[in-house]
């Protein structure tokens, strides 16, 4: 992978867990991912393999090939209570930080623009086809 040439094998293991972090932090259990979130996190993360910006196939074409098992093993691993669950998986996420860095600043942009629409479409995993077939455009109070 040209773009993680300056990343060890360690750093490249935790950076392909960032859509996993992303689906962990997005979710809205209390306890954890729940099988609906999980699902939408796995539906999606495949679908970027073939939609995502050209920079990142590589990345989704990897991230996929663990994500369903990384997920797992992390939701049973992160603490249970949705705050001290926050605390610790946005700690992980600062860890990428310095790993971000190292990259190219257009594929760290990319990427990081790509985990931010990532968590929008998790978190919005239990709104339902015809929410967005009648509300279309977000209306604050309603589909908020």
């Amino acid at each position: 992978m040209k773009h993680y040439k300056d990343l060890s094998e360690n750093e490249k293991d935790h950076l392909l867990k960032f859509p996993a972090y992303i689906s962990l932090l997005a979710s809205t259990a209390d306890d954890g991912i729940d099988e609906e979130e999980k699902r939408t996190a796995i539906n999606l993360t495949h679908i970027k393999t073939f939609s995502c910006d050209p920079l990142l196939s590589d990345f989704y074409k990897e991230a996929e090939s663990i994500f369903e098992k990384t997920v797992i093993s992390l939701n049973n691993e992160l603490p249970h209570t949705k705050k001290e669950r926050t605390v610790a998986i946005c700690h992980e996420l600062d860890k990428l930080e310095p790993l971000l860095k190292k990259l190219d600043p257009e594929y760290a942009t990319v990427l990081r623009n790509s985990m931010e629409s990532y968590k929008h479409y998790i978190s919005r995993a239990h709104r339902n086809i015809l929410e967005y077939f009648i509300f279309p455009m977000p209306v604050n109070g309603l589909t908020d």
